[in-house]
């Protein structure tokens, strides 16, 4: 991976540019869904832990909300079981469900936790099950034990963050009768960012954010208001896996976040990038009224 080299004035600059962000952002709650392409590449991981960490250092409160679809697809495969899909979501008897946990909350869950304290900082990690964090009921027969959310019950987060640790989730949930579900990620961030009250939501993808042209990133539009972005909805140019992306986008802001970002999580340190700098990353849906969004939003 190519490396900048700057000189010593110019880092010091760098640093004086993040300080209003850091300003901003010091005791805020800053939730960061975590997935994808991101998740695969060994390097990326490494760097999206190393902004996570730098972030809790300089007083901001992260929270990881963490997928893990390939890891769940090279386990059945180990395992002999063939995914089947309806509506893009993962069919999900009970065989399977007991893989998604298996691999959600367990390996990738604390892989992510281990990766995080190596690098200086202090995760804890949960399961949507934990403390009834992510209460579901089954959201279509034909789908089995795929979750829709019934209830967050937020207090196992407060305290994780109250504690000074980063809390690091998995997507699984759960009901009063002991059944586990799989949930979507980008809905299980919704609501935790929602439940959190946070101050920014991050959707980390593998697509520089919402296009005009889905086929060229340079149409990449920065910034939309919840209309603006039903707008694009209805007139086709937010269509086919975006559509629910900026379904939960929207949904979070409905639900109390103050903005949400999809942006590209292959680009190294995107996640700083627009957290500490004037330009930022990606798209950033938001109210109707924000009055810190950054200069180009």
């Amino acid at each position: 991976m190519h490396t900048i080299n700057l000189s010593n004035p110019d880092r010091a600059q760098v640093l004086t540019e993040a300080l209003p962000y850091i300003k901003r952002y010091n005791g805020k709650v800053i939730v960061v869904k975590y997935g994808g392409n991101a998740m695969i590449d060994d390097e990326l991981k490494q760097q999206v832990m190393e902004d996570i960490v730098l972030l809790w250092l300089i007083g901001i409160k992260v929270v990881l909300v963490h997928g893990g679809g390939p890891e769940i697809n090279d386990m059945m495969a180990k395992l002999g079981k063939e995914p089947k899909w309806v509506d893009g979501l993962r069919v999900t008897d009970k065989e399977t469900v007991d893989i998604v946990q298996m691999v959600l909350a367990g390996k990738v869950n604390k892989t992510l936790v281990n990766m995080v304290e190596a690098k200086g900082g202090k995760a804890m990690g949960i399961s949507g099950m934990d403390g009834m964090l992510i209460q579901a009921k089954m959201k279509d027969e034909r789908l089995g034990y795929v979750g829709e959310i019934t209830n967050v019950n937020i207090r196992p987060v407060e305290d994780l963050l109250s504690n000074g640790y980063i809390p690091v989730i998995s997507t699984i949930g759960c009901d009063k009768d002991g059944n586990a579900y799989n949930i979507n990620g980008d809905t299980a961030a919704a609501h935790i960012a929602g439940a959190l009250g946070a101050e920014r939501l991050i959707m980390m993808t593998d697509i520089e954010g919402v296009l005009r042209d889905k086929d060229d990133p340079n149409t990449l539009i920065t910034g939309l208001t919840v209309e603006q972005a039903q707008n694009l909805y209805k007139d086709g140019t937010i269509k086919g896996g975006m559509i629910p992306k900026i379904g939960c986008c929207i949904e979070a802001i409905y639900k109390g976040v103050k903005n949400v970002v999809i942006m590209d999580g292959r680009v190294p340190h995107s996640i700083l990038m627009e957290l500490l700098t004037d330009e930022g990353a990606g798209t950033m849906i938001r109210g109707e009224k924000d009055d810190n969004n950054k200069k180009h939003r």
